[in-house]
Order: structure tokens, then C-alpha cells, then sequence
């Protein structure tokens, strides 16, 4: 949908109501500054791509360099996986008004319901899965001193891929903090060259069937507790941040990011949305507009447009 920055108001009105009660993805996008007179029609919109000449202009657009490849981009993306595009917008919707819990059980249920769908099929059939080794050390350090706990997630041989053994480790460090208010200040952190790589790849597709992977997500995951620890949660990320590695330090309430640092949703290429949280923390702090563009395109986002857009509260050497 092209917007023209022709301001008929009442056209804009009705335009923004059916866009309202679509259940297709609808994007626009503009080559010049649009009026306030747009706003409501872009927040109804899944996604508004500005050229270079429109900008943002404080709304929750994402400003590309050349509009025609960013939309072209954008359309081969969804072509490829529809289905996982198509359910994460109609999530990205849907679980805007809810409460975080409720939330995580819609994006748990999206989530299952693809891991048996044919993108996912066609994506697990493509790559060869190798084991899994077992840790060498402890998956998570955690510390304890005075009134502050330090947590350490500690499998750099895998780069802290959020795999089975480092979840369940993970959970098992922020329990203390979860029921000792005398915590005050909870810092996650990781060891290696990247804070964590996402969800481990060789493991994908190992659950025994949808509803007992749905009861792990979401009573055995990290994102619950990451959200209940938040105004106590501080998360320094480095590297690159894949998946799970920027899903769950979005629900903490401060996170700093070292320079050079660089965030990606890979999930939709494999035929699924984000699965660890993403598509209720990444939204609350950048929207649900720039959190689909980024989930369906997989764009490399660096760490000062994160910071631009609220992602990450700092920029800091560690």
C-alpha cells in the first residue's frame, strides 16, 4: 500500500479501520513525509517502509536506503515462508493488549502449531544435525554477593546456544532471586565471543511431540522469569545476539549492549516465529511493526539502531 501523503482524512479513517480487520499482512510504504493525519493508519498497518527521503519521523516505521529493494526484500521473505509470516503477524496482533503470561502462551501455541507445518519440515530436512555434546563445564556460573547475583551463561564452545542443558541451568540460577527479595540486583551475562547464539540448532525438532514442547516453553522456559525479574534484571549482551539471545534480554528492565554488537531473529527463514519470548519483549520495546520486519527479513541490526529504537538502553565497553 502505497501512502502518497495525500490527506483525506476520512479516507485514512476508513483505510485504518479495515486494516484493522485484515487478517492478511498489509504494509505500506512512502517515499515522502507523511502528516500526523497517517498516524492511526500506520499503527494499524503490520509495517510501514519509509524511503530515505520520509525517514521515521518518531513513528514505528522502518526507514530503509532504497525503498524499492526493502520492499522487494520484504516480499521474497514472506513468498518463502507465508505461513510462518502470515501466523507471526496475526501473534504480533493478537498478544499487543495481553498480559505477558497470556502472551507467551499465544506464542508458545503459534509456535508448536508450525513445528509440524511443511516450512519447518522442508528447513529441518535441509540440514544435517549433528549431536550434541555434553557441556564441559557448568552451562551457568552464577554468584552470589551482599545483595546482588551475577550470572554467567557459560557454554562459549557453542557460543551460549540456548539449548536444553543452558535453559534448564538458567532457570534453575534465577529461581533464588525469583523467591529472595533480598536480590536487589540480578546482571546476566555471557561468557565467549557472543552473549548467546539463539536456540541450539542440532536440537531443533527433537521434542516429543507439540503440546509437551509447548509445556517446556512455556513452564520450563527462561522468559517468564526474566519478565517477573525485570525492575531487578539488568542483561549485557556482546557479540552477536541470535533468536533466544535478544528474546530474553528484552524483557529485562536495563540492557547494554558493547560496541559492535549485532541482533537477528533468524525463526521465520526456518519456517517458525520466535519461540523464546521474542514476539511479546522485542514488541513492548520497539513495537510490533519493526519486531516483524525485522522476524521476517532476518536483518543484521547493529547495535546503535537498536539503541535508537529502544532495543538496548546503553551502549558500553564491558
Amino acid at each position: 500500500m502505497e501512502l502518497t501523503g495525500e490527506d483525506d482524512v476520512a479516507t485514512l479513517r476508513t483505510a485504518a479501520e479495515r486494516a484493522r480487520s485484515c487478517d492478511r499482512i498489509l504494509a505500506g510504504f512512502a517515499a515522502m513525509p507523511l502528516s500526523a493525519a497517517y498516524d492511526k493508519l500506520i499503527e494499524a498497518l503490520d509495517l510501514t517502509l519509509t524511503g530515505p527521503a520520509a525517514g521515521e519521523a518518531g513513528r514505528p516505521c522502518v526507514a530503509v536506503p532504497d525503498l524499492s529493494e526493502g520492499l522487494a526484500i520484504l516480499a521474497e521473505a514472506v513468498a518463502r515462508n507465508p505461513q510462518a509470516s502470515v501466523l507471526l503477524a496475526g501473534v504480533l496482533r493478537m498478544t499487543e493488549p495481553m498480559t505477558v503470561p497470556c502472551a507467551l502462551d499465544a506464542e508458545s501455541l503459534a509456535y508448536s502449531t508450525l513445528l509440524g507445518g511443511p516450512e519447518f519440515r522442508r528447513w529441518l530436512e535441509g540440514r544435517r544435525r549433528r549431536p550434541v555434546p555434553d557441556p564441559p563445564a557448568p552451562p551457568v556460573l552464577a554468584e552470589r554477593t551482599d545483595e546482588a547475583m551475577r550470572i554467567t551463561l557459560n557454554r562459549p564452545e557453542r557460543r551460549n546456544a540456548y539449548g536444553r542443558a543452558l535453559r534448564d541451568a538458567l532457570v534453575e540460577s534465577l529461581l533464588p532471586a525469583i523467591v529472595d527479595d533480598s536480590i536487589a540486583r540480578v546482571e546476566v551475562t555471557g561468557a565467549g565471543p557472543s552473549f548467546c547464539s539463539g536456540g541450539d540448532l542440532d536440537e531443533f525438532g527433537l521434542a516429543p511431540d507439540p503440546v509437551t514442547a509447548h509445556l517446556v516453553r512455556t513452564r520450563g522456559g527462561a522468559g517468564r522469569l526474566f519478565h517477573d525479574l525485570a525492575d531487578r534484571l539488568e542483561v549485557r549482551v556482546h557479540g552477536s545476539c541470535v533468536g533466544a539471545g535478544i528474546e530474553l534480554p528484552a524483557f529485562a528492565g536495563r540492557v547494554v549492549a558493547a560496541p559492535g554488537t549485532t541482533f537477528r531473529l533468524p525463526e521465520v527463514g526456518m519456517g517458525l516465529i520466535p519461540g523464546a519470548g521474542g514476539t511479546v519483549s522485542i514488541p513492548r520495546r520497539i513495537g510490533r511493526w519493526r519486531t516483524l520486519h525485522l522476524a521476517v527479513t532476518g536483518t543484521l541490526l547493529d547495535a546503535e539502531t537498536a539503541l535508537a529504537w529502544g532495543l538496548v538502553d546503553e551502549i558500553a565497553t564491558h
